[in-house]
């Protein structure tokens, strides 16, 4: 049985928290514009914290659509010459081979992505590690923990701002739609629901059997 509580907490899986900013809603034909994955652990307590945020901001893949509407939202200007952009294939190299690593750290057999509104972040996560041909995208490539389920569970809230307010949370509207922003609040909140019930209920932890 794995040693790691994160790995025995999640049944071998990682909790990665991802926000992607893009230019558009087709994970196959718009753009990816900035990814930022926030990686969580255990402290001292037995409360699950962030660890460290993986930013990276991209350069539009050769023949990507964007929206310009999407990028009125975002605020990103994909072409700036100040923009510190890597290409894909480096930024998936750097991306994937950093949670990877932190993943085999941790004893765990698979990274489960977590997000707001998940699947939309899971479908550029997927097309990303496709398109630029890495064979070991360590996101399991269907199931998530969205922050959307939990915030209506938690605070019968589903839009990240309100459940960041119930959460007791400041939301800062002139940050969001920055991933790095977003992922470290959608981080925060998935990271006190777990505490919170593992304080006010308990954990059931699995024994070695259940474990892989």
């Amino acid at each position: 049985m794995p040693q790691t509580l994160i790995s025995q907490r999640f049944r071998g899986f990682l909790p990665v928290v991802i926000d992607v900013e893009t230019g558009g809603f087709d994970a196959k034909k718009d753009a990816l514009l900035e990814v930022a994955a926030v990686l969580v652990n255990f402290d001292d307590d037995n409360h699950l914290t962030r660890s460290h945020t993986i930013h990276y901001h991209i350069h539009p893949f050769a023949g990507a659509n964007i929206d310009p509407e999407a990028l009125k939202i975002t605020g990103i200007d994909p072409f700036h010459p100040l923009r510190p952009a890597y290409h894909e294939d480096k930024a998936a190299e750097r991306f994937f081979d950093e949670i990877r690593a932190y993943q085999k750290q941790q004893e765990c057999s698979r990274s489960i992505l977590v997000g707001h509104n998940a699947t939309f972040d899971l479908g550029f996560i997927n097309a990303f590690a496709e398109r630029t041909g890495y064979k070991r995208n360590p996101f399991h490539p269907f199931s998530v923990l969205d922050t959307v389920t939990l915030g209506a569970l938690a605070y019968g809230q589903t839009v990240l701002a309100r459940v960041a307010k119930q959460g007791g949370f400041d939301y800062d509207s002139q940050k969001a739609h920055g991933a790095k922003y977003d992922a470290e609040l959608t981080a925060d909140i998935f990271c006190h629901i777990i505490n919170t019930w593992a304080d006010k209920i308990g954990y059931n932890w699995p024994t070695a059997e259940e474990t892989p």
